[in-house]
């Protein structure tokens, strides 16, 4: 498994997530919404973990310098 996230892309990830899973806790979200966005921040928080999406391999995209 080849890495293809970059640092912006792993950060914006996280961000998105933390502030979703903020948004649960707090009450903002909840119910059928509630439930899909916390499956994307576990989603996000994974992938953005291992710096790898599955996706950007389907698509041929990379969003990590190659060195």
């Amino acid at each position: 498994m080849k890495k293809n996230m970059g640092t912006i892309d792993r950060g914006a990830r996280t961000l998105a997530a933390l502030t979703i899973v903020v948004l649960l806790l707090t009450g903002v979200i909840s119910g059928t919404i509630g439930t899909i966005l916390g499956i994307f921040a576990v989603v996000f928080l994974a992938t953005s973990a291992i710096a790898f999406c599955p996706l950007y391999t389907l698509f041929k995209v990379s969003t990590r310098k190659e060195p």
